[in-house]
């Protein structure tokens, strides 16, 4: 688990406490995930064993300190599908979650949003908010489309999702964030932006069917760090390891250049 610092390098990120975890978690989820002594199948997509608890307390904790650093946490499991009391999507703990309720009760940002433009919707971190005043919560995602939740008709005062239709690529992501996600965040004025960075719109990606580019990435990091005057980044998706590494770096670039 790596924490790359607003200012260059990367470092090694430390294990977020349960105290820390359980604020956005069931106390008795997180017991069985702590106490797993073989390879287990959690759910339909998502397989932890005996280490899998030592790396979603990593993972939460990158994405603690990219919050108080202005970082990206690149992290592995992704988080923005784990709901409340289970697990959903290869994720175990929502990482951003985690990372946004520490920033409210530790960092003094008492209004956090969350911009997910990961190509699903980020069912476990909409499900942990709904309803909190304190947090607005922005999806982008591929519509219909795997969890099956965030589609047409589902916004409400903090939560704003952008269902958009399979084949979507650099045009159609700009400009909706142009026309609903920066109003949206702009208007809800937060002390800290998060964002929920997923590679898997990349039109390479083997997971699903956009069209997203390597600029597109970049012009997606440029326009999320112009959203406040403290933004962070944690990983979600991206499932083509032969891309992944030049499309973090091209959101790293624009994430630098704003």
């Amino acid at each position: 688990m790596l924490l790359l610092e607003a200012l260059g390098g990367a470092r090694h990120g430390m294990p977020a406490t349960r105290e820390q975890v359980e604020r956005v978690h069931d106390s008795a989820y997180l017991d069985r995930l702590a106490s797993l002594e073989s390879e287990t199948w959690l759910d339909g997509d998502t397989i932890a064993d005996p280490t899998s608890w030592e790396a979603a307390l990593l993972g939460a904790g990158c994405a603690i300190e990219a919050a108080a650093s202005g970082g990206f946490a690149l992290v592995r499991p992704p988080g923005h599908h784990a709901l409340p009391d289970r697990s959903m999507g290869f994720c175990l703990v929502g990482n951003v979650a985690v990372a946004a309720r520490h920033a409210q009760d530790a960092l003094g940002c008492e209004r956090v949003a969350i911009v997910d433009w990961d190509v699903h919707h980020g069912n476990g971190t909409e499900a942990i908010f709904r309803g909190d005043d304190s947090v607005l919560f922005v999806s982008l995602h591929q519509w219909p489309f795997y969890p099956g939740t965030g589609g047409p008709g589902t916004s409400d005062e903090t939560t704003l999702n952008v269902p958009l239709p399979a084949g979507s690529g650099d045009a159609e992501y700009f400009a909706a964030f142009a026309e609903l996600v920066e109003p949206a965040v702009r208007a809800f004025a937060p002390q800290l932006v998060l964002v929920s960075a997923g590679f898997d719109a990349h039109a390479e990606d083997p997971l699903a069917h956009m069209e997203v580019t390597e600029r597109g990435f970049e012009e997606l990091g440029r326009r999320s760090a112009q959203l406040g005057s403290r933004v962070a980044a944690v990983l979600e998706g991206g499932y083509n390891l032969a891309t992944l590494p030049r499309l973090v770096d091209a959101a790293l670039r624009g994430f630098e250049a704003a």
